[in-house]
């Protein structure tokens, strides 16, 4: 009898595993605030658990306020002690903090009273605060008549530091790879077009040159243009002749339009000193076709780069630019400049200052 072949099947139950890490990261948020009580004197007699509280500040996304009590805070003191609180002040349930209260010294000297939480804080651990006015500190902060005799109070002025370290914890995971995402090409895909002119629909002719666009794009970033491409006067009208505009003006415009930017070399030209005017530059001549075409971010590219060559020599001409094109920013910048440097020097009287 011949033999049978075995077949042997063999089945891997185990789930596919992948290993991971975690790390529980638990720190503080820190920040101090500085309370000075001036008139010291005037506070005292105020009563027994009456006190006197800083403005709000606002520590690890919650509000705390120092409290301070001339007469103690404990009726069987007898106002023998003054009593020093750091208070929640904001909506908060079980808020766990570190607290400092430092009483400082005036006399130059440093020997600062300090109560601190922070050193104590493997002891104990953080302090548990329930709800909005709970609060931290000490009854017997410090002996009134040994307060009333140290440098502690000078010129019937105390001065307080109080640090809050709120307690916060968070699982770190930066061990993983981070997925970056790249700039937003999008002005580079929309200068493609403008470059190859590719389903252009519309041509602007200047001083004879001519330049091909796309209608919608053009009507997508200004509303002047949308007006004027889609006036029921103009029809299909297919080419544009703009006045009072040089060529490279309305490349550069152009160039502005698809990419959002200005290439560098159509900026550089601002402050050559082959130009003899500010208002021959090309840059003072694109915050004009901004202005021109409503193109808000363009006229605030033009202003920041004008306000870079601000000088005593141009400011007079820059502030006449500014006034004339709406790039208030920019009139705002020469005014003070002016102000400041110029002051009843330049003849401003044609200029309405805003």
């Amino acid at each position: 009898m011949s033999e049978q072949p075995i077949i042997t099947h063999v089945s891997d139950t185990s789930p596919l595993t992948r290993a991971t890490s975690s790390r529980s990261v638990t720190e503080t948020v820190n920040g101090s605030h500085r309370f000075v009580i001036q008139g010291y004197s005037l506070a005292k007699g105020m009563g027994v658990g009456k006190h006197i509280a800083s403005d709000n500040f606002t520590v690890g996304g919650h509000q705390w306020a120092i409290y301070f009590y001339p007469d103690g805070k404990n009726p069987e003191d007898n106002s023998t002690y003054v009593s020093l609180f750091i208070a929640l002040a904001s909506e908060g349930t079980d808020v766990r903090a570190l607290f400092e209260l430092t009483l400082v010294d005036q006399s130059g000297k440093g020997k600062h009273k300090v109560h601190s939480h922070f050193d104590r804080s493997l002891e104990s651990g953080p302090y548990t605060l329930k709800y909005r006015g709970s609060m931290w500190g000490y009854k017997r902060f410090f002996r009134r008549a040994l307060l009333e005799n140290s440098d502690y109070l000078k010129d019937d002025c105390l001065k307080i530091n109080c640090t809050v370290g709120v307690v916060r914890s968070t699982i770190d995971i930066s061990s993983l790879q981070p997925i970056q995402v790249p700039d937003s090409d999008m002005g580079s895909h929309f200068g493609m077009l403008l470059e190859t002119m590719e389903g252009s629909d519309v041509v602007f002719i200047v001083a004879g040159e001519k330049f091909h666009a796309h209608k919608l794009v053009l009507t997508a970033r200004s509303p002047v243009f949308r007006t004027e491409l889609f006036d029921e006067l103009m029809g299909d009208k297919q080419e544009i002749v703009v006045t009072d505009m040089e060529p490279r003006v309305f490349k550069a415009m152009l160039h502005f339009i698809y990419r959002d930017s200005l290439e560098d070399e159509e900026i550089e030209d601002t402050s050559s000193s082959s130009i003899p005017s500010v208002t021959d530059t090309l840059t003072a001549k694109l915050l004009a076709a901004a202005d021109r075409y409503d193109l808000t971010r363009l006229r605030r590219v033009c202003e920041s780069h004008l306000c870079k060559d601000i000088s005593v020599n141009s400011v007079s001409r820059t502030l006449a630019l500014a006034d004339r094109y709406h790039a208030t920013e920019l009139k705002a910048v020469c005014l003070r400049f002016a102000a400041e440097n110029l002051a009843g020097k330049l003849p401003f009287s044609s200029v309405r200052a805003s």
